[in-house]
């Protein structure tokens, strides 16, 4: 009982040490956790919520559509659990401007279902549900109508050849017809699209440079009212992926395995058979072309020959009169009246060479016969020529339809390819992994203090513990005083790391991820393995530092521990050695010296702590850095043009005109722009059209006019970049990169996601849906967004093969025609508030789909969430530097009480023992921050390499201002400490503090 009172005595009165520890615990815990369970809770909630909604595992796209024996094809793919046939449609309408939406049929099998926030889901046709989106930017509520106007590419459907859009969707067969919605509409609900989970409420200006949309809204409408077979896509849900979170790799394979299977089994199949359905189609409507056409022919010769049958017995009848008469008249002659009459009533019998005769000669002396006979013969030559011409078309068209149906493809894409959900999971994957590195740092931290202080506490019982020891208490019992000291200081500091970890933090976290992401049912959850394994490594590593405190003092005898530890030899320093230095230095200058140098450990603990500690502040500076300049690197140094316009292929001509009217442009450079994807390219089947996967990305694919590809250089910077080490790139000079027709320049954001090199191969998808194989000719410098430059003559040759033929931008020659430069790249005059005003103003033209002013983009460039865990982490760097200094400062003084009292013995007023104990702290701090400067540029490097995004590549930057900050603030924080030590340091007693132990 005695041994517990005392153990109880001797904790509270370390109580300094005890909330050293609890507090670094803390800290360590609610880092360790904090971030994760941040991370993890919007996880499990967006998962939740794509599972109750129904949001696909597997989309199915054609560039021919899809139809009822597609549908059933997928269903019998063995792991596929539902499949459900979507009808889409493309609309336009005037909003301040055209803009564009996708019609959507509300899916009857569960999948994709889009979740009600505000009003009613539409049942009756002509009713729709909209995002908030579209409510914000349109100002329309429930109850007002809107009228679309279908995109024209939905008619040329009704061409013979059945030739495809360019979404895949305008293939027809006999009995096929595209979806069509209705076009009066009214609005009844406000939903949220689970495929997009972007709030347009919130910071949208830091998720639209990674937007994918290709149009502006998505509305959705019921079945009731939509017409049409050929369905758009075809979403399915996997057997066993709900059961799977939807961000973990089990949930990837197991999807895999089902797009495997349609990769290998039926996509190959169903492609042949609908290629097939085209070409029967294309058959069918020929010879039900021929059937008409030889029906009408057909009639038309009896027409001929009736009225040729009418003139010949019209002419046959004169013929007979004549021959009558001249009979009659013969007659005549010998005979009565009677005989006369008789005889004229019959006709004389004429051969076929008389009558012939007959009838050219009365045909001859007639106008009329003439004519008519002339025109008889003129019809049925008219007549002949038309089966001749029919004939031949008809002809024509047999012999080329196998060649104007191109080959139809099949493009499997999982979750990946959707570009919220991308989004969303780079955004938490990148904020995990900086939960995931900065812990360590706080272990180290937490170890190295644990066991300065816990070596201090076991030094300053040393005679109690000889005692114990001699009295027969074991050498275990004797250090479960220290171990269950630090055990509780680690619980309870780690009990409230908890706290802050699964509570505090997340709570933060997700107040910003809700700026960003609408995620309906988000609640903070509590992880009792991760959160038990997160103390337990801080036990462990504290226990670890304790216990080896313990047996480097308990390892000596009893009486060897009931006697005051020798003094440390007396010895010799680098510096006194440095005769011309050591000299000038005063009394106290060399004692200080001495103290700080030959004490290794002290000096190796504070130095480490503090260093670490700056390091870490340095680290979340160096991130807030990089961001901050991504958008002014961006928009104001690598695109060195100040507007880029795009329009549709239609309105092109009639967007350059009207820029140039405006008379604001000084140069200005057309090229062509796509939305595309670039896929690194595997060692199997290049012929796959599987997208989405982990080695995909989303591009901006820009075609460059042959004549013009020098000028490329005056509007965006080309520099080639090669990897380099720690965050950084190798950049080379401005100007020496230039794009041929040798292969495509990549932009770095991209090339680092995917790995690829110059030299690489890699497979493009352009915005027509077709891939193919390109060389990467250089990477090219690029921080936001992922373009890829691709000259006019490399991108025929990549894209004009079988599978691009008849698409609306492929040649078929080098005659044929060329693409058409859909955009432009332009250099503004004026101010950068002029160009952005001028900017909007263009949006508002019919013929503009979108104006980017690069320097509205420079200034408005932000990442809120990467912002907002920066100044966490600095916050939590910045505590822990306070109580490492804390500690160290405590352990110090704890050390030299007997000195400290000498000093006041000889004299030393207790400003004067302040200023002797504070100067080494802030020389062993200087010598920390030292240290910790480059060390935080180097850790900071390492991170923002790890922060692998969609579209965005972190080039690290540390600013001047950030190094100064980190060493003011950690010497700031060392001089707080001095205000705490002070006190404890004038409370020295030098008369009991310098007793003798015996």
């Amino acid at each position: 009982m005695a041994f517990v009172k005392d153990m109880l005595r001797m904790w509270a009165h370390s109580w300094k040490r005890f909330i050293s520890i609890a507090m670094i615990t803390l800290l360590g815990v609610a880092v360790l956790t904090g971030i994760y369970a941040g991370c993890r809770d919007a996880f499990r909630s967006t998962d939740r919520f794509f599972d109750a909604q129904g949001l696909h595992d597997v989309q199915v796209l054609s560039t021919a559509g899809l139809s009822n024996g597609d549908i059933a094809a997928l269903r019998k793919v063995n792991g596929v659990a539902k499949v459900q046939a979507e009808r889409s449609q493309e609309v336009t309408f005037d909003l301040d401007g055209r803009k564009s939406a996708t019609m959507q049929e509300i899916g009857t099998n569960g999948i994709d279902q889009p979740y009600l926030q505000e009003g009613r889901m539409p049942k009756k046709a002509g009713e729709i549900a909209v995002t908030r989106k579209f409510i914000r930017d349109s100002g329309k509520r429930i109850g007002s109508r809107l009228t679309v106007i279908p995109e024209s590419a939905s008619s040329d459907t009704s061409d013979t050849n059945g030739t495809n859009g360019a979404d895949g969707t305008n293939e027809t067969s006999g009995t096929d017809e595209a979806p069509s919605f209705p076009t009066k509409l009214t609005i009844v609900g406000v939903v949220l699209d689970p495929q997009n989970l972007s709030n347009p409420d919130g910071y949208s200006a830091m998720t639209s440079f990674r937007s994918t949309a290709t149009t502006d809204y998505t509305f959705f409408a019921p079945s009731d009212g939509v017409t049409g077979t050929l369905y758009t896509s075809a979403t399915l849900l996997v057997k066993g992926a709900a059961a799977e979170s939807t961000f973990d790799e089990s949930y990837e394979n197991t999807v895999k395995q089902v797009t495997d299977r349609i990769d290998g089994t039926v996509k190959t199949d169903r492609q042949k058979a609908r290629r097939q359905e085209l070409l029967d189609a294309g058959n069918k409507k020929i010879a039900d072309a021929r059937a008409e056409a030889d029906k009408k022919f057909a009639d038309a010769q009896s027409q001929i020959d009736a009225n040729r049958q009418q003139f010949n017995q019209q002419v046959d009848q004169i013929v007979s009169m004549q021959a009558g008469a001249a009979a009659a008249g013969a007659a005549a002659n010998g005979a009565n009246a009677g005989a006369a009459a008789a005889a004229g009533a019959t006709t004389p019998q004429l051969d076929e060479t008389t009558r012939e005769t007959m009838r050219e000669t009365i045909i001859a002396a007639s106008p009329e016969l003439t004519q008519a006979k002339q025109q008889l013969d003129q019809a049925q030559s008219q007549l002949n020529e038309q089966k001749a011409s029919s004939e031949h078309t008809l002809k024509t068209k047999e012999n080329e339809l196998k060649t104007s149906i191109p080959q139809v493809r099949w493009y499997v894409q999982d979750r990946q390819s959707l570009g919220g959900f991308s989004a969303l999971k780079s955004d938490l994957d990148s904020i995990q992994s900086l939960g995931n590195a900065f812990p360590i740092v706080f272990l180290l931290v937490a170890v190295m203090m644990s066991l300065t202080a816990m070596a201090r506490m076991v030094e300053e019982d040393r005679s109690l513990i000889g005692t114990y020891v001699g009295l027969g208490y074991g050498r275990l019992a004797v250090a479960s005083r220290y171990l269950l000291f630090a055990l509780l200081a680690c619980l309870i500091g780690g009990g409230l790391g908890l706290i802050a970890g699964f509570l505090g933090i997340p709570a933060f976290l997700l107040v910003v991820l809700q700026g960003m992401y609408v995620m309906p049912g988000l609640r903070l959850e509590y992880d009792w393995l991760y959160g038990s394994l997160g103390i337990a490594l801080f036990v462990v590593g504290v226990l670890a530092a304790t216990i080896y405190a313990c047996v480097q003092e308990m390892r000596q005898t009893p009486a060897s521990l009931l006697r005051p530890k020798a003094p440390r030899a007396g010895s010799r320093i680098l510096l006194e050695r440095i005769r011309p230095v050591w000299n000038r230095i005063g009394f106290l200058g060399k004692v200080t010296a001495r103290n700080i140098f030959r004490f290794k450990s002290r000096l190796i603990m504070t130095v480490g702590g503090v260093a670490g500690c700056t390091a870490l502040i340095v680290c979340g500076l160096a991130i807030n850095d990089t961001v901050a300049d991504l958008g002014i690197k961006q928009y104001r140094d690598i695109y060195q043009y100040d507007l880029m316009v795009v329009s549709d292929d239609s309105d092109a001509s009639a967007m350059r005109t009207k820029v140039a009217s405006d008379g604001r442009v000084t140069s200005s450079l057309d090229v062509r722009i796509e939305s595309g994807d670039l896929t690194v390219a595997g060692s199997g089947d290049g012929d796959s059209g599987k997208a989405g996967s982990s080695g995909s990305e989303s591009i901006q694919l820009v075609a460059v006019p042959k004549k013009h590809l020098s000028d490329l250089g005056e509007m965006v910077t080309l520099q080639p970049v090669s990897s380099g080490i720690l965050g950084t790139s190798g950049v080379g000079k401005t100007g020496s990169l230039k794009l041929d027709d040798d292969g495509v320049i990549v932009a770095q954001s991209a090339a680092s996601a995917l790995g690829v090199k110059a030299g690489s191969k890699v497979r493009l998808t352009n915005g027509d849906g077709v891939q193919a194989t390109a060389k990467v000719s250089a990477v090219n410098r690029n921080l936001i967004g992922s373009d890829v430059y691709v000259s006019e003559t490399y991108y025929a040759k990549l894209f004009d093969s079988k599978d691009a033929k008849n698409t609306k931008n492929s040649k078929s020659s080098e005659d044929s025609e060329a693409l058409t430069w859909n955009a432009m790249l332009a250099k503004l005059s004026g101010s950068d508030t002029s160009q952005t005003d001028y900017a909007e103003s263009l949006e508002e033209d019919s013929s503009v789909m979108k104006a980017v002013s690069c320097a509205h983009m420079a200034d408005s460039f932000k990442f809120d969430l990467m912002g907002a865990v920066v100044a966490l982490i600095v916050a939590l760097a910045g505590g822990l530097a306070l109580v490492v200094l804390f500690t160290l400062a405590n352990t110090n003084v704890s050390e030299r009480v007997r000195e400290m009292a000498t000093l006041k013995v000889l004299g030393f007023f207790d400003r004067e023992v302040h200023h002797y104990v504070n100067r080494e702290m802030m020389i062993l701090t200087v010598m920390g921050v030292i240290l910790g400067l480059p060390l935080g540029r180097l850790v900071g490097g390492m991170l923002t390499m790890a922060l692998n995004m969609p579209s965005l590549y972190f080039e690290v930057e540390v600013k001047p201002l950030s190094y100064v900050i980190a060493a003011v603030a950690t010497m700031a924080f060392a001089l707080l400490v001095q205000l705490f030590v002070n006190p404890v340091l004038d409370r020295i007693d030098p008369i009991s503090s310098l007793k003798s132990v015996e």
